[in-house]
């Protein structure tokens, strides 16, 4: 299976880089190919504007070419892994105006749904499991990423993992990377 792996970080030598390249790794042993977009790299420009804006009422509506590279990219793929950091309890806005410009209706949504049946999002927290649970931001997340945007889509497999401990130091680092490499080997 060939998969689409988004990041989205402004550093390379952070640890959802490294959740990324350990899921990777970990993909690619089961046989899995693995395109990297590194929307941060690359400079992909998140904000959405009238080329990109839904048109409820054409479904057909010819995006930018920037758009219609993206969905090549995608359709060049049999499935979609995002990793990211948490930021406000959701996802950078650099990944949301990728998703906002490019999973776009009568192509994503709409008349159709998204191209690829499985997408999954590894979302890199902070804090602990106990301190999302306290007040509902895991359920939170939930409902906004993996109903409100994947399953909106019409994304038959779904998956949320909310990896923890990011900051709170040791263990939690080599827990993520460890969750990412069995996630990488479960795809």
């Amino acid at each position: 299976m060939k998969i689409l792996l988004v990041t989205a970080h402004p550093r390379a030598d952070s640890l959802t880089f490294a959740a990324a390249k350990a899921f990777a790794e970990a993909a690619k042993g089961n046989g899995h190919e693995i395109e990297i977009a590194d929307l941060t790299a690359e400079g992909f420009d998140p904000v959405l504007r009238e080329p990109d804006e839904p048109d409820w009422s054409d479904s057909k509506k010819v995006y930018s070419a920037a758009v219609r590279a993206e969905m090549a990219r995608i359709k060049r793929n049999d499935a979609t892994v995002m990793v990211f950091p948490v930021w406000w309890w959701s996802m950078p806005a650099l990944l949301k105006g990728w998703i906002d410009r490019v999973w776009n209706n009568g192509w994503a949504y709409g008349d159709r749904n998204y191209p690829h049946s499985r997408a999954w999002m590894l979302a890199i927290a902070g804090s602990s499991a106990e301190a999302y649970a306290k007040r509902d931001y895991d359920d939170a997340m939930r409902t906004q990423l993996e109903v409100g945007i994947l399953g909106y889509c019409g994304i038959a497999e779904t998956r949320l993992e909310i990896l923890f401990d990011a900051i709170e130091g040791p263990p939690g680092p080599e827990t993520i990377l460890a969750a990412a490499r069995r996630l990488g080997s479960e795809f």
